[in-house]
């Protein structure tokens, strides 16, 4: 195998979409992937208008767009009362250039992404190749890994690591993963049901501490996101059936529904102390993670992706010093701290936390605002652009 200039460690969509940003500014990259194929678990699937500009530059979005469904905003329920409040999206259609929000498993991204890598020459794509051994000098970084021709070495100029919150990359370097554990879970499934004909929207979030959910509408043939929590003193044995326990109640109309896919998550505020240790970079999960009620968690890592993506092609080529590498690790984890980790704990007390009569009172008074308000749901909603840090090349911001 030929050295690249840049190593990224972890096939998901965000070390994917840096894999592909780089490759076509023309960087030779390698992608290792510890898993055999993309993973198909019940993950992220809801991106954004805040993202999309950057997949239209990274020259994705319509790859993305014609596999999606196109959502136009967020429904609020309350489980109680059974009110409705639809977040519409049309408030800021003469802001953004992509006013809507593009539904699509994490997986079929990451599909997307590998057939555009695998068309690259400046490209090699290992997936069943599991990272072993991180060291890194003045000039490169070496990896040690073991794939399907047994254990290799590879030499690097950089490395990105992308491989998630129990990130080999990010403790090979010496970093804590500094934050919290929330003490209950998430169980996130995958169903097939005709939830549209209950009254739900393509977007749901239904606030209830024992009912609360997520229920979002993923393709065209009734696959649903489910995603309700649970204690996480409970036993993976049994959770199957605490999940038909649940949907004997929750299912929203008492729908029939199939269960197509489970999987259990523990949920986590946490960030590194730096994105950068020399010629080692985090992104997206290995960098920082949190609870993923509002989208914030792979949508982050996306926008982590889009400076990190220009910044280092820059500092390749000659066109930036890399201290815009150490700018884009400070205003990154800067963003986390202050906005989308708040934002994304507040939106799950929001939902799943048991409120007083006088807080529920105003909880509903306020959604009822936002509603009706269409002025004050814009600037809500535009709001969320804090999420976006400038570039750091340029001065400009990367998406819009």
């Amino acid at each position: 195998m030929t050295n690249p200039t840049v190593i990224v460690v972890g096939g998901g969509p965000v070390g994917l979409a840096t894999a592909y940003g780089l490759a076509t500014s023309g960087v030779d990259v390698t992608v290792l992937e510890k898993s055999d194929t993309v993973v198909t678990a019940p993950r992220a699937m809801a991106y954004l208008f805040f993202v999309h500009d950057g997949f239209e530059k990274l020259g994705i979005l319509d790859d993305l767009t014609a596999e999606a469904l196109l959502g136009d905003g967020m429904n609020l329920i309350d489980y109680a009362s059974g009110e409705q409040f639809h977040s519409s999206l049309d408030a800021i259609a003469d802001d953004v250039a992509h006013p809507y929000t593009l539904h699509l498993g994490q997986d079929q991204i990451s599909r997307i992404l590998v057939r555009r890598l695998e068309r690259l020459d400046n490209v090699d794509l290992r997936f069943g190749a599991e990272v072993t051994e991180i060291a890194q000098d003045e000039d490169g970084v070496t990896v040690a890994f073991t794939g399907a021709d047994g254990d290799e070495r590879l030499r690097a100029a950089w490395l990105i690591g992308t491989d998630g919150a129990n990130s080999v990359v990010r403790k090979s370097v010496g970093l804590g993963f500094e934050g919290m554990t929330w003490p209950d879970r998430f169980i996130s499934t995958n169903i097939r049901a005709d939830l549209g004909a209950e009254g739900l929207k393509i977007a749901n979030w239904r606030i209830d501490p024992v009912y609360g959910a997520i229920i979002a509408q993923i393709t065209a043939d009734n696959l649903w996101r489910y995603t309700f929590r649970e204690s996480g003193d409970l036993p993976d044995e049994g959770l199957e059936e605490r999940i038909h326990e649940h949907f004997s109640v929750g299912m929203p109309g008492g729908a029939a529904y199939e269960l197509v896919q489970f999987q259990p998550y523990r949920m986590h505020q946490r960030a590194a102390e730096t994105f950068r240790v020399g010629r080692v970079l985090l992104a997206g999960d290995a960098a920082h993670i949190t609870n993923p009620v509002g989208g914030l968690g792979l949508t982050g890592g996306f926008l982590d992706s889009f400076v990190l993506t220009e910044a280092l092609a820059a500092v390749i080529r000659g066109a930036a010093d890399d201290s815009v590498l150490d700018a884009y690790s400070t205003l990154r984890r800067r963003v986390y701290l202050d906005v989308a980790s708040p934002a994304a704990s507040a939106n799950k007390r929001m939902l799943f936390d048991p409120h007083p009569p006088e807080e529920k009172a105003q909880l509903l008074g306020g959604l009822r605002h936002l509603v009706a308000d269409r002025e004050f749901r814009r600037q809500d909603l535009l709001a969320m652009r804090a999420l976006i840090t400038p570039s750091v090349v340029t001065g400009t911001e990367v998406v819009t």
